[in-house]
């Protein structure tokens, strides 16, 4: 357990950076992913991001870390594998704005299951606002069949949401995580596993990317490793309920990057249900006291 504190303001500011700098690697991912296919650009991003976390881990000078972390590393490591490959996917086939907000379900999925595994309390208001939350996304789907349909984008959808029930355990890992290890320690070990993981294929599914692609592959690596080392800081500082509504930034830059890169446009269906969203997670967190003392017990 952490004995650091800062203001929650800052903590807030931090994991907001944080997402900021994931919504411009997800950008990159995308142009990867049509350009090379989701499992290469994601092992040789990977394979990149090791080398940063290493870099990470030194300067943090966190040390050898304890048996209870590497179980942390590796549980958060393997869910993270199966939510980026199905993100991912999915991004490659939905427009940016329509994929992160579909994600924005993980905030409520993460109380509800913070609840289950941490002993935090859940009211009534989170129930209500699981409900209102499924409407929105309800609302993105509907505006997308009225919009550009077929299997592809229905797949896509669908691997989205999958991804972002994955993302909603990994939110909960990592307020455990970081209360466990130093930023550097966990941007290591995560690309560490992720690499591992995805290695398993390599034998039958790994290409060499061109030369153009490598620019693309450092710069998302970059991202990542930077987003990973700021979320770090910021989950070791504040409860998980409070910082995930950070995630809400990253729609802003889902659509600019969208429109600006790829020539997306955001349907009104899709701001709709986003807001929705939004409104029914920021409602269910407005409980500051979504149990620290919970976490950081069984931390």
């Amino acid at each position: 357990m952490t004995s650091r504190t800062v203001s929650p303001a800052l903590a807030f500011a931090i994991a907001a950076l944080g997402i900021g700098l994931f919504s411009m690697m997800d950008a990159v991912m995308k142009s990867l992913v049509l350009a090379i296919g989701v499992y290469n650009a994601l092992l040789w991003r990977q394979m990149i991001s090791v080398g940063l976390g290493a870099v990470a881990w030194k300067l943090g000078k966190s040390g050898r870390p304890s048996g209870r972390a590497l179980k942390l590393h590796l549980a958060r490591g393997l869910v993270t594998t199966a939510m980026a490959v199905l993100f991912f996917w999915g991004l490659a086939r939905v427009p940016m704005a329509q994929a992160i907000s579909l994600t924005y379900i993980a905030p409520i999925l993460a109380l509800l299951l913070a609840a289950v595994t941490l002993g935090e309390r859940v009211g009534w208001k989170t129930l209500v606002a699981s409900i209102a939350a499924l409407g929105g996304v309800l609302v993105v789907m509907i505006g997308q069949g009225r919009e550009v349909s077929g299997p592809e984008t229905f797949h896509g959808t669908l691997a989205i949401l999958g991804s972002a029930v994955l993302y909603a355990v990994n939110l909960v890992i990592a307020r455990l995580q970081s209360q466990a290890a130093r930023p550097g320690e966990i941007a290591f070990f995560q690309a560490l596993v992720i690499t591992a993981t995805l290695a398993l294929a390599a034998p039958w599914l790994a290409v060499v990317p061109e030369a153009a692609q490598w620019p693309k592959l450092i710069l998302a690596a970059g991202l990542a490793t930077a987003s990973l080392w700021l979320l770090g800081w910021a989950y070791a500082h504040g409860d998980t309920g409070f910082l995930a509504t950070t995630e809400y930034t990253s729609f802003v830059y889902a659509a600019a990057l969208g429109f600006l890169v790829f020539g997306e446009r955001v349907s009104a269906f899709t701001l709709a249900g986003a807001a929705i969203i939004v409104v029914a997670c920021l409602y269910a967190a407005r409980r500051r006291d979504i149990a620290q003392t919970s976490i950081e017990a069984s931390a």
